[in-house]
């Protein structure tokens, strides 16, 4: 996991050392503060062009200006008001662009009335620490790409701003979120031979030390809760399944949680209905809405999140043996609904069933949200900039997509209705795991979901598309990018919390 050990917080009138970055806006306007830089930037700007756009940049090397070894000038105007990516984006450009750099310096004055607020100073330093991750540990060799990767932005990084002990605040609680996306990159870019459902549950364990409570339910007992929908999905494999239970409590005791639930698939073939050869190997991510709850859980407790938080996933194999689960089979899962297995390529929906209905029935949670790369259509239908949102309360829905335009992890919500809920009725059982050919593949899945729900307020994303090979961006240049650790930290800091 990336780090930056001297990343600090300090006043405005701190001395500028090394490489001096500034924040320019519309036309490379610069701040007042900045002034005895006007004459160098103008003429600069004519030369190459620079308007101030949000993100462009201005490299100025040996500027004369003691102490200072170069100036960066980055473009911070927009056609509308900044949101928390924009910040995030501004860090990671930051970062990329002073790479080995020993001393950064950067001043958040902007031109005009506008200061930069203590939170967006720290979403600038989350930012940077996000760029700096790459997933590189199993390489014995590095290749200049990867030694460049490998450096970080600088030994020393000053941000300065207004509001310091505001700013320190505020950026430990991003710097909890922003570990914990890249705790759920690292879980989706391990290979499936290092990360089974047993390694990935012990690796859970680590949230303990900072406060959660994690309980790992076995084969056995979760024969004994009959999860024969998710241990239909395993059967096929050698290693053993697993379902992990987090638990927060950091809000009033007895109140009732909150509760995210997380596919974790750690390597899908596909079963009897294998998949094409081609790009099989990308699916050691069909883990990655659980790879989201575990980095969430971390999220809340790294910042000592005021709400009690449930997290459970459940993890399996869906491989293929003598014992795999054959196109046809009916089983019954921990609800009692029997289900006919008609592709055993639709396993993901088959986990959930069973973690769902165990989670609604034990915790008795406010909602529910679970997290799947669950099915291509929902490629097919948003591609990799907005994962599917799917829901039975349009109070959950609506703030789920607030929390994801904020974020910049943006969601579309789809359809629901009783006329797509009969396209999963079963021929020998009481519902089959996929609808009626090929139509509305994404919401047939999530009208099984809500089978095993209940009553309860819940919201299913399905984010096949954003959670793994998603475009990178200022911030994420990772294949695995941690979606939804931010989305969903949104929600709970914007609703969910004491305060």
């Amino acid at each position: 996991m990336a780090s930056l050990p001297n990343l600090r917080f300090s006043s405005l009138d701190e001395s500028a050392r090394g490489v001096l970055v500034i924040l320019a806006g519309k036309d490379g306007r610069l701040a007042d503060a900045h002034d005895g830089f006007g004459e160098l930037v103008a003429k600069a700007s004519r030369s190459t062009k620079f308007k101030g756009k949000a993100l462009s940049k201005l490299d100025l090397v040996a500027p004369a200006a003691e102490a200072i070894d170069r100036l960066l000038v980055i473009g911070t105007h927009l056609d509308q008001d900044p949101l928390e990516e924009d910040w995030l984006k501004l860090g990671g450009t930051i970062a990329a662009a002073t790479k080995g750099a020993e001393t950064v310096t950067i001043s958040t004055s902007m031109p005009g009335d506008r200061q930069v607020s203590a939170a967006e100073a720290a979403m600038i330093g989350a930012g940077m620490l996000l760029r700096t991750y790459n997933f590189d540990r199993y390489k014995t060799k590095k290749t200049k790409e990867d030694d460049e990767e490998e450096t970080t932005t600088a030994s020393d990084v000053a941000i300065l701003v207004s509001d310091v002990r505001g700013a320190e605040a505020a950026f430990e609680a991003e710097r909890a979120v922003a570990e914990g996306t890249m705790l759920a990159r690292d879980l989706v870019n391990e290979p499936a031979n290092i990360l089974g459902p047993v390694e990935y549950a012990e690796r859970t364990q680590a949230l303990r030390e900072l406060g959660l409570k994690v309980e790992i339910l076995e084969q056995g007992e979760m024969e004994a809760l009959k999860m024969h929908a998710l241990l239909g999905v395993s059967q096929g494999s050698p290693r053993p399944p697993r379902l992990v239970i987090m638990r927060w409590n950091g809000g009033e005791e007895g109140e009732q949680p909150i509760a995210f639930v997380g596919k974790g698939v750690v390597f899908d073939t596909g079963g009897i209905s294998i998949k094409p050869a081609g790009s099989m190997d990308e699916m050691k991510g069909d883990m990655g809405g659980s790879a989201a709850v575990v980095g969430l859980m971390h999220a809340l407790g790294a910042r000592k999140a005021k709400v009690n938080a449930i997290g459970i996933v459940g993890l399996v194999e869906n491989s293929v043996d003598g014992n795999a689960q054959r196109p046809g089979d009916i089983v019954t899962a921990m609800s009692g609904t029997t289900i006919e297995v008609l592709n055993t390529d639709a396993e993901g929906r088959l986990v959930l069933a069973d973690a769902l209905w165990y989670c609604q029935d034990r915790f008795k949670p406010k909602f529910m949200v679970n997290l799947a790369t669950l099915t291509g259509a929902i490629v097919v239908a948003l591609g990799n900039h907005q994962a599917g949102l799917f829901s039975n309360n349009d109070e959950l829905a609506d703030r789920l997509f607030s929390a994801g335009k904020v974020s910049g992890e943006k969601v579309w919500r789809l359809p629901l209705g009783p006329e797509y809920d009969k396209m999963i009725e079963g021929k020998f059982a009481d519902i089959k795991n996929i609808g009626s050919g090929r139509a509305a593949g994404s919401i047939t899945a999530a009208q099984f979901l809500q089978r095993f729900v209940n009553d309860v307020p819940w919201a299913h994303l399905d984010i096949a598309g954003t959670a793994m090979g998603s475009p990178s961006n200022a911030y994420n240049q990772s294949w695995a990018s941690g979606f939804g650790v931010r989305l969903l930290e949104r929600l709970v800091r914007d609703h969910y919390e004491n305060r």
